[in-house]
């Protein structure tokens, strides 16, 4: 019970509470930046906020250093979620997915993700499920005793949500998503008002069935629920970018537009996506306003918008070719995008500066190939076989145009079996350990990306 004394104190103690919590940084007001895409602020609040030793600013500062892509800004976002995994589940969920994505993670980090994320799924944490499924399928060595699709169909069993996501994932990395379009329909269809991933799941079955009126829709129903606020912006830019995607069937431009043109005032990576919508399809603008959308973007720190403009500035096409200030572009973009890399070695091994930079053409080629840039093995096997700014190198040469193989077009398939005829043959053992050595790395990088694509895309979260 109370004395009078204490009682007394009470308001004063409620002042100065009050007080000092007007001029704390916010959370909320973090939260709703970092939705809107306002990294800055979102960022600057968090920061403040750890300091002060609370975990889920800790989470939410990490956060924004994975998604920033940097290679030191994920190795503190690691040490962040560390400091706060002793008590956040969610800490603890972010830290494995962050060591299940890792690039050459050991045996030992594999297993600690495993633990990590088995531990988060029985503290109530989300998004556990999905990380564990990849964690076994890209790493079935660490794991022998675990058969992914065999765990998947357990959770299913069991009723988890997550579980039929999990799927839905698994099949996209099998490469057999087209095969089970029905499946993935059915599982999203009933995950829909839970997990809002599933409109872009199910906008890219119905543009692959060719289904209009299906995907219709399901474009009101995401507007409807954007209104309500229970879709995110990131949602609806995800969706429209489906639907202006050709690769995928029929495109539906002007709903695409329409949409982002929507979200993009409180979402400025949707900015780009209309530039890159323009782009596309050039009967929707013209390049005045490509310019001032990806002006936006640029306002709001978005690499794609520096990765585009300086493909404009690559190609000449819309705007005078100029490989000056290209390059300058791209370069803004480097670390985040990895088609930057690519283009710089384009502009370097194409001598567009006036001069051919052989080693800085390698080095940014190489860098985009072993990203996921296929392309860019072509370019290198050309930099060695023409030897334009350096002496031909039959043995490298051969091994990046078998790399480029996996585009399937008939200039890689010709020039890689032109360069296999030419090899000598007292060379051919060596290109063959070079080569086999070259894809080793190649597969561990392509897990580690896939994994953390994929993670971040599944996420009904700004980031990872």
């Amino acid at each position: 019970m109370n004395t009078p004394t204490q009682l007394a104190v009470l308001p004063l103690v409620a002042a100065l509470a009050l007080a000092g919590c007007a001029g704390l940084p916010d959370q909320r007001l973090a939260n709703e930046a970092l939705k809107r895409g306002d990294t800055a602020l979102a960022q600057q609040n968090y920061r403040q906020l750890a300091d002060l030793g609370y975990s889920e600013a800790q989470v939410g500062l990490a956060d924004i250093q994975v998604e920033s892509r940097d290679p030191a800004q994920i190795k503190q976002a690691e040490a962040t979620y560390r400091a706060a995994a002793d008590t956040s589940p969610r800490a603890q969920a972010r830290l494995g997915r962050l060591l299940a994505a890792k690039p050459g993670a050991s045996d030992a980090e594999q297993h600690e993700a495993e633990g990590l994320l088995k531990k988060a799924f029985a503290n109530g944490e989300g998004n556990t499920l999905i990380p564990l499924a990849m964690l076994y399928l890209q790493y079935p060595h660490s794991f022998p005793n675990v058969d992914a699709q065999r765990q998947i169909g357990q959770w299913r069993a069991a009723g988890y949500p997550e579980a039929g996501l999990a799927q839905v994932l698994l099949y996209r990395t099998q490469g057999t998503y087209d095969q089970h379009l029905d499946e993935v329909e059915k599982i999203c269809k009933a995950s829909l008002n839970s997990t809002d991933i599933c409109y872009v799941e199910l906008a890219t079955v119905y543009q692959k069935r060719g289904q209009a009126e299906q995907q219709a829709d399901l474009i009101e129903q995401l507007q409807a629920s954007h209104g309500r606020g229970t879709v995110s912006a990131q949602r609806v830019d995800s969706v429209a970018r489906v639907l202006g995607d050709a690769s995928l069937g029929k495109p539906d431009e002007k709903t695409a537009q329409a949409l982002l043109e929507q979200v993009a005032p409180v979402y400025p990576a949707s900015w780009v996506s209309l530039a890159q919508l323009l782009y596309d399809f050039p009967e929707l603008g013209d390049v005045e306003q490509m310019i001032k959308y990806l002006d936006n973007g640029r306002a709001a720190d978005q690499p794609r918008a520096e990765l585009l403009l300086g493909k404009l500035y690559y190609e000449g096409k819309w705007v005078p070719a100029d490989a000056k200030v290209a390059e300058q572009h791209f370069k803004q973009a480097l670390g985040r995008e990895v088609a930057a890399d690519y283009y710089l070695g384009q502009i370097y091994r194409r001598g567009y500066l006036g001069q051919v930079y052989p080693q800085k053409a390698l080095d940014h080629l190489l860098t985009a190939a072993r990203n996921g840039q296929n392309s860019a093995d072509f370019a290198i096997a050309q930099l060695f076989s023409q030897g334009r700014g350096t002496r031909p190198d039959p043995v490298n040469a051969y091994v990046f145009s078998q790399l480029a193989k996996v585009q399937d077009t008939p200039q890689a398939n010709e020039l890689a079996q032109q360069l296999d005829e030419q090899l000598p043959p007292g060379q051919r053992a060596e290109a063959q350990r070079l080569l086999q050595q070259e894809q080793a790395v190649r597969g561990t990088l392509a897990q580690s990306t896939l994994q953390l694509q994929a993670l971040q895309e599944e996420d009904g979260e700004e980031s990872l």
